[in-house]
């Protein structure tokens, strides 16, 4: 987990444009921007992937949900429309292991994705 990446956002041990932040969850820029507007939520607990998830812990799924959508309005898009992406494990496109909501929007996408 030191060598976390995300955690190491959440600590604030590197440099990121923060865009939202509460008790549970921070979200910032993304550094590789896929669409006009892309933001990272992570929850500050690590947990490495969606799969990882507990009956007990939905809540956390449910979170970064909610945030996504106080973002995309926040940020103007969310009325012409946005993705939520999570990805899990590698061939499902994650490359940091750390559970993460991509927010993307400020574009028209399509399908399916890739």
């Amino acid at each position: 987990m030191e060598q976390c990446i995300f955690c190491r956002v959440v600590k604030k041990e590197l440099p990121s444009t923060i865009l939202y932040e509460d008790e549970e969850t921070v979200a910032f820029k993304d550094i590789n921007p896929q669409a006009p507007f892309h933001a990272v939520i992570v929850p500050k607990r690590h947990i490495e992937r969606v799969s990882d998830l507990k009956d007990d812990q939905t809540t956390v799924a449910a979170k970064l949900i909610q945030v996504g959508n106080r973002l995309a309005r926040k940020e103007g898009v969310a009325e012409k429309g946005y993705r939520l992406v999570i990805n899990c494990n590698r061939d499902g496109g994650q490359t940091v292991y750390h559970l993460h909501l991509h927010l993307l929007g400020g574009r028209p996408f399509h399908w399916p994705p890739g």
